[in-house]
Parts: structure tokens; sequence; C-alpha cells
């Protein structure tokens, strides 16, 4: 049985919204009240790396989901959005993630290069830097059959399922890796100089914005799962 929103909405997409709206809400909540604000350039070198969470996780978590959602969120029944404006909406909120993720690899390097940090030396640099990648090709491969110059019918419409499937993947990569960059940032705050408390306000902020991005990918998973063998056509 499948659950049903407003208007024809899923109920796993309706969720996945609400908690998109709660992980950007948390992780601002973070990084400006606990962390002391965002900058890309200034004195305070903390300030650099406070826009690496929050760009990542705007950019591929929270705009990637509602790029993948954008199917979801315009039903096929709603004549006033054609499924031509569908498909651009998808392109665009990718395109604006990815742009968001780049900014946000820039900005970490950044604040590793002026504050003598080492590059690229944990398990979360190496899945992150792998994960940006597949999303960039992975939308590039899809501009080129799906856009411009576009490939014929017959392949876009092999190449549907194979452009969800890889698309999912490449989410559930940045998902977890943001499970990844919660805890290793934790791990270095509960630690000297700062040893912040286990208990506190802010651990358990982070534990629960990592929590809540957990439960976004798993309602973005539910959401896209949940439709019948007519969902995904020819593109």
């Amino acid at each position: 049985m499948q659950l049903k929103g407003h208007g024809g909405v899923g109920a796993w997409t309706v969720v996945a919204h609400v908690l998109a709206v709660a992980a950007t809400a948390l992780v601002l909540v973070w990084c400006i009240h606990f962390r002391g604000g965002l900058a890309l350039r200034s004195h305070d070198k903390q300030l650099i790396f406070n826009t690496h969470p929050v760009l990542m996780l705007l950019g591929l978590v929270v705009l990637a989901a509602e790029a993948i959602l954008s199917y979801r969120s315009f039903p096929q029944h709603m004549i006033l959005i054609s499924r031509d404006a569908r498909k651009k909406t998808h392109l665009a909120l990718h395109a604006v993630a990815l742009a968001l993720g780049v900014l946000g690899v820039y900005a970490v390097f950044k604040y590793h290069a002026e504050a003598d940090i080492p590059n690229l030396y944990s398990l979360h640099s190496w899945i992150g830097i792998a994960t940006i990648s597949l999303y960039a090709l992975h939308w590039l491969a899809a501009f080129l059959t799906f856009f411009f110059p576009g490939a014929s019918q017959a392949t876009r419409r092999s190449a549907v399922p194979w452009h969800a499937i890889l698309g999912l993947l490449v989410f559930a990569l940045a998902i977890g890796n943001a499970q990844l960059g919660f805890l290793e940032k934790l791990t270095f705050l509960q630690g000297p100089p700062l040893r912040l408390s286990r208990y506190g306000a802010e651990a358990l902020l982070v534990n629960f914005t990592a929590l809540v991005v957990l439960l976004l990918g798993v309602a973005v998973v539910l959401a896209t799962a949940n439709v019948d063998s007519t969902r995904y056509t020819a593109m």
C-alpha cells in the first residue's frame, strides 16, 4: 500500500521535506550559535571551517534530496507542471547542489592550508572526494544523455533506471559520509584543548543533527522506491 500525502504526494516525500528543513536549521544553529559563525575569509580559521559542513549539507544532502524528490513533489496529474519542467527543475537543483558541494570542499581545503593542517588524512575526506567526484560525473553523464546533445529515445529509455539507481547510490554515499563528518568533528571537539562535554548541549545537537540527516536519507529512499512499475518513463 502506498502512503499518500496531500495532493497525491507520497507521505514519505512530505516527511523528507520536513527533515530537510530540520537538518538545515540544526546545522546552522550548530555552526553559527555554537561554533561562532561562517566566513570564507577570517583571522579566526574555525569560521572558515564552519562553512564546510553547512555547504556540504545544503548541497549534497538537502538540495540533492530535493532534486531526487522533484518528480515526487510535482505529481504526474498536475497538468500545470509539465514533465519537461520537472526535468529542468531536477537538473537545476542538482547543479546548484554540486556547486555548493564544490565550494564546501574548497572551504575545507582553504581552512587546512591556512591552519597548517594536512589534507586527505581521514576516511571522511577520502569518501568525500570520491562522492563529489561521482556526483559531478553522474550529473555530466545525465546532462549529455537527457539534455544536450541528448541520446536516442531508446538509449534514454534504457538509461533511466540506471540513472535513478546510481543517483540514489551517490546520495547514500553523501548521507553516510555526512555521518562520518559529524563523528570526526565531534571527536576533535571532545579532545584537547576544547574537551567538549560528551553530554553537553552542543554534543547532543551534533548527534541529533546526524540522526536527522540519516532519517532524511531513509525517507528519500523510501519515497523514491515506493513507486509502481510505470513511475519511471523515458526522459
